[in-house]
């Protein structure tokens, strides 16, 4: 008897392919060809998953974030929603930066469909902006806990510093890529501004 496809798992193949395209030719080069060809399936697969091209980029969006929130939250540790507000917004904002190869794809992408998401008018109708704007509240939320738990200066403004941040290190990211500065000296610019909100009260971890 055939075995049975997970079609969770093939959609989890091929948004990876879409990835791996997207990390090392740039997201133009992604087609429903290409990404069938480095998934191994044939492009009636590919088809059958995701009608248009669009709907498999904005998957491909959507799985990138799932990844990145796994990687956060694996930095976090055990601990998981437990932690302390400053070790969840320490692991948000550092573990985007282009520190090895997972998180060089994921600033690379993600930038590549911002920009994209600008200028082509079917993915625009997406709600591209949906994931940034649950960051900032996330980020936000943990901010407030951390104002109230006295880890922060009651003075400071969650919601205009979570802005700040995630603006600085989406800044920060993309220098990495372009060689203007090296990860560490960005991981250093990034914690010295973490310590300014909150002095000695971080835990950095390797």
């Amino acid at each position: 008897m055939p075995k049975l496809a997970d079609h969770g798992e093939r959609r989890a193949q091929i948004a990876e392919a879409l990835l791996r395209i997207a990390g090392s030719k740039g997201l133009h080069a992604v087609t429903m060809r290409s990404v069938a060809a480095e998934a191994g399936f044939a492009v009636a697969v590919v088809q059958y998953y995701f009608e248009s091209k669009e709907k498999l980029l904005f998957f491909g969006l959507q799985h990138l974030a799932r990844r990145m929130g796994e990687r956060v939250w694996a930095h976090v540790g055990p601990t998981g929603q437990a932690a302390s507000p400053l070790r969840v917004v320490d692991a948000v904002l550092t573990q985007a930066l282009p520190q090895d190869e997972e998180s060089r794809v994921f600033h690379l992408v993600y930038t590549a469909y911002a920009v994209l998401s600008v200028t082509d008018s079917a993915l625009a109708t997406q709600p591209f902006m949906d994931g940034p704007n649950e960051m900032q509240a996330f980020l936000t939320d943990q901010l407030h806990k951390a104002r109230d738990g006295g880890e922060i200066a009651a003075r400071l403004d969650p919601e205009a510093e979570a802005a700040g941040l995630l603006a600085m290190s989406a800044g920060l990211g993309t220098s990495v890529l372009l060689g203007q500065r090296t990860a560490d000296e960005a991981l250093g610019v990034l914690r010295y501004h973490l310590e300014r909100i909150a002095p000695g009260r971080f835990q950095w971890s390797p």
